[in-house]
């Protein structure tokens, strides 16, 4: 299980129901490690998403809601409901509490760090175990604010 986040140099993730900054070539980087994947994301998060769901990609919505239902996405009770749905390698994609269920689980984390902070964010990511992760690469990027795309893997336990 992939977790992709982008997350301001204090760990917020978002301001009101949106992302806190919208930088391109983040956004291409989501989409191409997404792109063919399956994204996993929580109801408020999907209604954020501005055409619906994201073409090329399985679309799973975890909600508690008993009839929910939204063109071009299948619907989940709980993640682990959603996991046995995804047909592809899922990506979690937000939004704060479905990150917290699958930290845990997460083999890979995909992170846009960006190197500027919103006083007015009111959604965090989750605290990261990094001593639970390897850092497999660190690519800046050309951009503003200034960013960093890191990736982190699970280390394995042996024995």
């Amino acid at each position: 299980m992939n977790l992709i986040v982008a997350i301001d140099r204090k760990g917020a993730i978002g301001k009101g129901g949106d992302l806190l900054f919208h930088i391109s070539a983040d956004l291409r980087r989501f989409k191409a490690l997404t792109m063919g994947n399956t994204i996993v994301m929580g109801r408020r998060t999907f209604e954020s998403l501005p055409k619906g769901a994201l073409p090329g990609r399985q679309n799973i919505v975890v909600t508690r809601q008993p009839d929910y239902a939204a063109p071009g996405v299948d619907v989940a009770h709980s993640l682990e409901e959603a996991v046995k749905l995804a047909r592809t390698p899922i990506y979690i994609i937000g939004g704060a509490e479905i990150y917290r269920q699958a930290l845990p689980m997460a083999d890979t984390l995909h992170l846009t760090v960006i190197d500027a902070e919103d006083k007015e964010a009111d959604t965090f990511f989750p605290q990261i175990p990094l001593d639970d992760y390897n850092v497999m690469a660190v690519e800046p990027a050309d951009t503003v604010p200034p960013c960093r795309f890191i990736t982190l893997r699970r280390k394995c336990e042996l024995g």
